[in-house]
């Protein structure tokens, strides 16, 4: 444990890793602008896929968009490498652990890791579909004794998740990381931090309650990943209004990470 601690001092302390994983925040921003605009092309009536095969697709088809999909994968691989290592060094004032926010760093290091994946498959000519992905996963769960109770969890696990987001943007709980001097400009990014986490927490808890409603009806078709409930909203009463505010959001929340890449805390 001491030698894995050691390992992720260095990382913290290394220029290149720093700035690397802040590059990370840049690419991870550039995304969900993507995606949010996907969101609203859906709410206007228009297609793309509003999850990050869609958004990696769209890169891949823009100028030097291979080379813009390595920049997303290195620099999210860095990112979820220095929360490996904040999840390492983590500890309370008495030394003691905080596994909570340790898992915490895992989780979002695996999600960075995930992304990264994404990039690199689009990167080589590959494709990938969140939806079939959820509705293959959904269907061998199903088919397995007690599936139906396992799929809910997963469920309620990606939904806690959504929640966790929106709650983390309610409560600006995000402003501990960020070291940004009072005034206009605090202000301003913490209101795009708070927009942000909120839109971004909707639309991962409603591809949560999907995996739910597939569980519940036996119905593995019913689950998706997020462009899945980016659809799901739009045919909610009033939804094309609730998808225009969740894009925008979306594209809030991607801005929030381009000032994040100054201003986090590293």
């Amino acid at each position: 444990m001491s030698t894995a601690k050691s390992a992720a001092h260095v990382a913290q302390d290394s220029t290149f890793f720093r700035v690397a994983a802040r590059i990370g925040y840049v690419v991870l921003g550039i995304v969900h602008l993507v995606i949010g605009g996907i969101s609203i092309s859906v709410a206007t009536g228009g297609g793309g896929e509003a999850d990050q095969g869609g958004a990696m697709e769209q890169i891949r088809s823009s100028p030097a968009g291979v080379a813009l999909l390595w920049a997303i994968a290195l620099g999210l691989t860095a990112l979820a490498v220095w929360q490996i290592a904040e999840a390492v060094v983590e500890s309370d004032p008495d030394g003691k652990k905080k596994w909570g926010h340790r898992l915490k760093f895992v989780g979002t290091a695996v999600a960075y890791l995930a992304i990264a994946f994404t990039a690199v498959v689009y990167a080589f000519g590959g494709s990938s579909d969140s939806s079939q992905s959820s509705q293959s996963l959904s269907a061998r769960l199903l088919s397995t004794p007690g599936g139906v109770v396992l799929l809910v969890l997963v469920g309620l696990v990606v939904f806690a998740i959504g929640a966790a987001f929106v709650v983390r943007g309610v409560t600006r709980a995000f402003e501990k990381n960020l070291d940004v001097p009072s005034g206009a400009a605090r202000k301003g990014i913490v209101t795009f931090g708070v927009v942000g986490y909120i839109a971004k927490g909707v639309a991962v808890g409603v591809t949560g309650l999907l995996f739910v409603v597939a569980a519940l009806t036996h119905d593995a078709e019913a689950a998706g990943g997020m462009d899945a409930a980016i659809h799901t909203l739009a045919q909610l009463p009033f939804g094309a209004v609730i998808l225009w505010v969740v894009g925008i959001g979306l594209i809030v929340y991607g801005l929030f990470c381009f000032a994040r890449a100054r201003y986090a805390r590293m």
